[in-house]
């Protein structure tokens, strides 16, 4: 099987590595706009001068170019009848996402988001055991979403603002674990990290509060700077049983508790490492949804909710009321 990668930065990199070395793909050919980047000093790669190349010659395309190429490339994969794997976000405009999932449907081409934490094999256990009915009713979820270092600063102005960018892991995880729509959305959010967020219109800081159609709420914190390392994770509170994911020895968390955790040195630096397992079993699904041996665990119509979410969540932050939905 030949896999394309288009953009090869840092996580566009990643995803050529893992590739690679899976043992259902022959070649991995590597594509970007800018000249000298898509050299492929790795075994098993190849580089291609062009999409088209790319559109003509691969089973499947990662697309990891910068979010504003997103919607025209994937058009272009489906136009070709190429399945795709996409970055998240498909699209940063509701509208251009609507029309996206739109054509995406009809043309029955598979396009999968890169959203990693429904590949992570603890996560994936955790939507099945909340969906067996191992857990109960779901009384109540509680995420968090701390950054080890904030951003770029000159990245904050074209990255949609802490829920879009951020929480957005967060707004497609949870309600996809949930299994139910969200009717209300209330979010808050402060700049205590440094005044780049609150010029780029943005805080670094959050909290959100979501209202289950089923009377479950989740509360989501996320934050941009933790001292400690990176710390995401998720807990599912249910009628039956209690589960976490993302809490171990590598957590960023000190407990003051005799014997308990201390968080190490060897804490999580950063996503790479705390999702290792998530982006590697991501390009494995990819694979089979390509074969027709898995369905697609990630649709764009999905990431249609997680965007609606995302936006009401800046609505409730900037009026500083919920949001119904």
């Amino acid at each position: 099987m030949r896999i394309g990668v288009a953009g090869v930065g840092r996580i566009g990199s990643m995803h050529a590595r893992h590739l690679a070395s899976l043992d259902a793909v022959d070649e991995v050919l590597l594509y970007d706009l800018i000249p000298g980047r898509a050299e492929t000093p790795d075994p098993g790669t190849s580089r291609a001068d062009a999409l088209d190349d790319l559109l003509a010659s691969c089973d499947g395309i990662v697309l990891a170019t910068p979010t504003d190429t997103h919607p025209e490339l994937v058009r272009r994969c489906v136009a070709a009848g190429v399945p795709a794997l996409c970055e998240k976000p498909v699209a940063a405009d509701e509208a251009e996402m609507e029309a996206l999932v739109t054509e995406v449907e009809s043309a029955a081409v598979p396009v999968l988001v890169g959203f990693q934490r429904r590949f992570d094999p603890a996560m994936v256990e955790l939507h099945r055991r909340v969906r067996s009915g191992d857990v109960g009713t779901v009384y109540q979820v509680r995420a968090v979403g701390l950054d080890a270092t904030p951003p770029d600063f000159a990245y904050l102005p074209a990255s949609g603002g802490i829920f879009r960018d951020l929480l957005i892991h967060d707004l497609d995880a949870v309600p996809w674990l949930v299994g139910e729509p969200v009717v209300r959305v209330f979010a808050s959010g402060s700049v205590l990290v440094h005044d780049a967020f609150a010029d780029a219109d943005d805080v670094d800081t959050a909290v959100v509060v979501l209202h289950f159609a089923g009377g479950a709420h989740a509360l989501l914190s996320a934050g941009r700077h933790n001292p400690l390392g990176y710390d995401h994770r998720i807990e599912v509170h249910g009628s039956r049983d209690s589960l976490a994911v993302g809490l171990n020895p590598l957590t960023p968390l000190t407990s003051l508790d005799p014997g308990g955790a201390t968080a190490g040195p060897d804490a999580y630096p950063g996503f790479p490492e705390r999702f290792h397992a998530a982006y590697l079993n991501e390009m494995r699904v990819f694979l089979d949804v390509i074969t027709g041996a898995a369905q697609n665990p990630s649709p764009v119509r999905d990431s249609l909710i997680s965007l609606r979410l995302a936006l009401a969540c800046d609505r409730s932050r900037r009026s500083g009321a919920p949001v119904e939905l």
